[in-house]
């Protein structure tokens, strides 16, 4: 079965943009929108703070105040968390052995890698339990 994201260009922009004004440092934040008819939809995705100031370049931590803040205008909104993205500075937009220790299944894990020029891949990601992350399809 094909998992779809559904990610509205104008989303993925704000994000690129977060990431290359982050970089050289990860950047992190929030997917807010619906699960239906087998796709996940966003309709808001959100930068967050990243707390991991000791290893910026290879690790982020969602700040729990801008975690909580998303989950409750989500709420307010008839939404609902849907997932996490984040930055791979000079590396690939493929999942790491720490995004894999802390990772929610279910969830979609965007991963954006990014260099001095920008984003150069954007690809999602779901952990399937004991299967580990299988990767979902991006469309607009």
């Amino acid at each position: 079965m094909t998992r779809v994201l559904r990610l509205p260009e104008e989303e993925c922009a704000r994000l690129a943009a977060w990431a290359a004004r982050a970089y050289p440092h990860e950047a992190c934040g929030v997917l807010l929108g619906r699960r239906e008819e087998g796709e996940t939809r966003v309709a808001e995705a959100r930068a967050t703070r990243n707390l991991r100031t000791d290893r910026a370049r290879d690790r982020y931590e969602i700040d729990p105040a801008d975690y909580l803040a998303a989950e409750n205008d989500a709420a307010r909104r008839g939404l609902e968390l849907v997932g996490i993205w984040h930055t791979h500075p000079d590396h690939p937009a493929r999942p790491s052995e720490t995004d894999r220790e802390f990772a929610w299944s279910g969830w979609s894990y965007v991963i954006a890698a990014v260099t001095a020029r920008g984003v150069t891949e954007l690809r999602s990601w779901r952990l399937d339990g004991e299967r580990g992350f299988e990767e979902e399809e991006i469309r607009a």
